[in-house]
């Protein structure tokens, strides 16, 4: 991991810390800029440091909706972006996150493209029983390979139900459910909530360990212009919001993925981004 301060990234960033600074339990918000398995655009990778910056940027303060104020508090910080090559990134993310379960640990990881997910699993999964997953997407991400790539940002429930790294896969927002998938979604036995029916009053029942998969084109674009892949007809951001302030089960981990800076106008989808970062850490703490 870099151990660089943020002074590049706004006058009122936070310094790096280091993860021996995170006391045992605490949360550490890793980034991990990779988006070599995106279709249409690149751009994601960029996202966790666009994220930070906003955070920290001095335009809001880091209360959360329940009254935690972050900025106090100790159990959790930044600890920077992992070192990602185009080559060999898909293990490097899994031996990083490794690394933070090891040292007792939870985190936050901001992609980067929906990839990244599957090697965050496989570093997670093995470590909780009956592991459940809450996703919430525009897109299934179940195809069994796009474009000849089977880990593509499309495919990655797909490889982590095959692999066994979760007993449970819900999925909140989806609104591009093709015949491919359908038969995947069946095969698997993945809970869709489709966004044509969505209302918060239909929440799930989740128990045991949890882990939070929140990809910002989930939101209609009207909230969140800079994502790779614009899907009309998305939650609003209140709406999000309420599903991560009342989801039940222990949140063992989670992550953001999916802001492109590059088509982020004025940071809109960066403060959706980071008022999201917030209420997860906020239901972590």
């Amino acid at each position: 991991m870099t151990n660089r301060d943020l002074a590049d990234e706004g006058p009122e960033a936070v310094p790096i810390r280091h993860p021996a600074e995170l006391p045992d339990g605490g949360i550490a918000v890793v980034g991990l800029p990779f988006d070599g398995n995106s279709s249409f655009l690149r751009g994601p990778a960029a996202g966790p440091a666009s994220l930070r910056r906003v955070l920290h940027a001095g335009s809001s303060n880091l209360t959360t909706e329940e009254g935690t104020d972050l900025g106090t508090s100790e159990a959790w910080g930044h600890i920077g972006d992992l070192e990602l090559d185009e080559d060999g990134a898909d293990q490097a993310i899994e031996q990083g996150i490794a690394s933070l379960l090891d040292r007792g640990l939870r985190f936050v990881a901001l992609g980067g493209d929906h990839s990244v997910t599957f090697p965050i699993l496989r570093a997670l999964g093995p470590r909780h029983r009956d592991l459940t997953i809450v996703h919430l997407d525009a897109h299934p991400d179940l195809y069994d390979e796009l474009d000849g790539n089977r880990l593509s940002h499309a495919c990655p429930f797909a490889r982590i139900l095959e692999a066994g790294l979760a007993q449970r896969l819900i999925q909140i927002g989806i609104r591009t459910l093709n015949e491919p998938q359908r038969r995947q979604a069946e095969r698997f036995g993945v809970e869709i909530l489709p966004a044509k029916e969505w209302t918060c009053d239909r929440l799930p029942e989740v128990s045991g360990d949890v882990y939070l998969s929140l990809d910002l084109d989930v939101l209609d674009p009207a909230y969140a212009p800079g994502v790779s892949h614009h899907e009309p007809g998305g939650l609003s951001s209140r709406q999000v919001l309420t599903i991560l302030q009342n989801l039940g089960g222990n949140l063992v981990g989670a992550d953001i993925v999916e802001l492109n800076p590059h088509r982020d106008p004025l940071d809109m989808t960066a403060m959706v981004a980071a008022k999201c970062l917030k209420e997860v850490l906020g239901r972590m703490l």
